[in-house]
């Protein structure tokens, strides 16, 4: 697998030397939320726009390592212009994909009972159910930092601001 885990790295450097959705929307009409991770310092700032059920526009800026700037880039590429839905799936199969131990990263995932798993991608509900990262695009390139536990909040900062915002303005609305 090094030709794979070289073209993840190279997602990652692309997206964190040239970023996409790079800035800040005007606040208001966006919806503003800031994350900050203090175990290393990374900081992000999400703008978001929902009409008619969908995330018209995002952006992201802040500071902080390749993983957590190439993450939000990542992110914000995916769910641009998405149906609601959509991004919330997406949030919970990132998650998910970030909390699964990486003994399952393999084709030899094994069952409690010591079959071998079914590894056809099904939608994620929790966390403890596997995700086909192959389901996730270029999203799967991050697979890896499950490798490194202490960089998994680098990853999901961005992440963890996008649904702390949908959340808001859900909340909002209601």
């Amino acid at each position: 697998m090094p030709d794979l885990q070289d073209l993840y790295r190279e997602i990652i450097l692309d997206h964190y030397r040239s970023p996409r959705n790079r800035g800040e929307l005007p606040s208001p009409p966006a919806h503003r939320v800031e994350g900050y991770n203090p175990l290393c310092g990374d900081e992000v700032v999400v703008t978001i726009e929902v009409d008619g059920g969908k995330l018209t526009d995002i952006k992201f800026a802040g500071v902080g390592c390749s993983i957590s700037q190439s993450s939000a880039s990542l992110m914000s590429a995916a769910v641009k212009g998405q149906p609601l839905e959509e991004v919330q799936r997406l949030i919970r199969a990132f998650k998910a994909m970030m909390s699964i131990h990486e003994a399952t990263l393999g084709d030899d995932v094994v069952d409690d009972d010591g079959s071998l798993a079914d590894l056809s991608p099904e939608p994620v509900d929790d966390a403890d159910r596997y995700v086909d990262p192959a389901s996730l695009g270029e999203l799967a390139a991050l697979q890896g930092v499950v490798k490194f536990p202490v960089r998994i909040k680098c990853a999901t900062l961005s992440w963890n601001a996008l649904a702390q915002g949908l959340d808001e303005l859900e909340a909002a609305t209601a």
